[in-house]
């Protein structure tokens, strides 16, 4: 009997660069390295977004390593079961462990991929995992200029440069101010609208920092309405189940959320509330592949649409992609449009859209060849 290859090494590496997405804000990563005694090497990453969280989130990551070592990497759904169990006092509902599970739990995919020699897509894929397999791409995008005009030509390029639409996210850096005026809101999706042509898909996804009455929210969404506005994304808080059940006795639109639930039991919860249509997550945040999977099954059995929030690195696109293209509730993949560090110099084959569309990566693992001095030169 062979040999059976074994976890050899773990190293983890904290990330820090600034995002043009989000007008080059600091944003925070930490990766994970696993290499099996037979050389293959497996990525992940968690998107840990702040300095301390980075370094609580690393700090889990060394302490779960001996326990790594010795284990058969293609066993990784009982990996993935251990974990949970050795991180109960410190992840009950959620918490930086599931930054470290995620992160671990994606390296083990893409590891037991390059072991076996199947691609992602191929190891929990429900659909056709032909090269030719594709998604349609949205740009997700943050405004920061504060002449809207400006704006409005920058989103209608997106759609030249081969997306089929785009999500804007509200209230973020910079001087756009969008979502704190309603005439002024309304008037920039028509404008969006008229700049982008009918078939163009527009989401509109309220940031953390604004706090709309379940009035005015009314109002906004409705005329969003009149410029066929796809979704609205978080319009409230998570938890503010009342609100959204309001808002939906007066308008039509699809309404997205959940990327800030950690796991299988937040997303039940969130899921049988009734609020949402569109169910993100994240699966740098979410238990990683494994837990995603589960959600998915959420999802399906609900009558939902998956939406994968992909707004990290390419490690997590590469796994975002294929977990999309795994059920047919899903609409889109999403993908940040402003070449960035994370994802233009981190992999030699970057994410790009094409035509409205995105393939799926179909090479072992999640299908990415990772530049280690990308990491070391943005090291935090």
């Amino acid at each position: 009997m062979a040999n059976v290859p074994t976890i050899a090494r773990v190293t983890v590496h904290p990330v820090t660069y600034a995002e043009p997405n989000d007008n080059n804000s600091m944003r925070f990563l930490t990766f994970v390295r696993i290499e099996s005694t037979d050389g293959h090497v497996g990525w992940g990453e968690a998107i840990t977004q702040f300095p301390g969280s980075t370094r609580g989130t690393v700090e889990i990551i060394k302490g779960l390593t001996d326990d790594l070592i010795g284990k058969d990497p293609t066993q990784n759904l009982g990996i993935w079961r251990d974990i949970r169990k050795q991180t109960w006092w410190y992840s009950y509902r959620g918490g930086l462990a599931h930054f470290a599970l995620s992160a671990i739990d994606i390296a083990l995919w893409d590891l037991k991929g390059k072991i076996t020699g199947q691609s992602l897509i191929q190891m929990i894929g429900k659909r056709d995992a032909s090269p030719d397999t594709r998604l349609p791409v949205l740009a997700s995008t943050h405004v920061w200029n504060s002449n809207l005009d400006v704006e409005v030509a920058r989103h209608e390029k997106f759609i030249k440069d081969g997306y089929i639409g785009f999500k804007i996210g509200m209230g973020k850096r910079g001087d756009a101010r969008v979502g704190y005026d309603l005439d002024r809101d309304i008037k920039f999706v028509k404008d969006l609208r008229a700049a982008a042509g009918p078939k163009a898909w527009i989401m509109m996804d309220r940031g953390q920092s604004l706090n709309w009455t379940v009035d005015e929210t009314i109002a906004r969404v409705q005329a969003w309405e009149e410029q066929d506005l796809k979704w609205v994304e978080e319009p409230f808080e998570p938890w503010e189940f009342e609100h959204f059940r309001k808002l939906r006795q007066h308008t039509t639109t699809l309404f997205a959320g959940g990327e800030r639930e950690w796991d299988y039991r937040g997303y039940s919860e969130v899921i049988n509330s009734g609020t949402l249509d569109v169910i993100g997550c994240d699966v740098g945040r979410a238990e990683g592949i494994t837990g995603a999977l589960g959600i998915i099954r959420l999802v399906e059995a609900a009558g939902l649409w998956f939406n994968s929030h992909a707004w990290s690195s390419a490690v997590n696109t590469a796994a975002s992609i294929a977990l999309s293209a795994s059920t047919p509730r899903c609409l889109l993949q999403e993908l940040k449009p402003d070449e960035n560090p994370m994802q233009h110099e981190l992999v030699d084959e970057p994410f790009v859209a094409a035509n409205g569309s995105i393939g799926v990566p179909n090479k072992p693992g999640l299908g990415i060849n990772v530049n280690e001095k990308v990491l070391a030169k943005y090291a935090f």
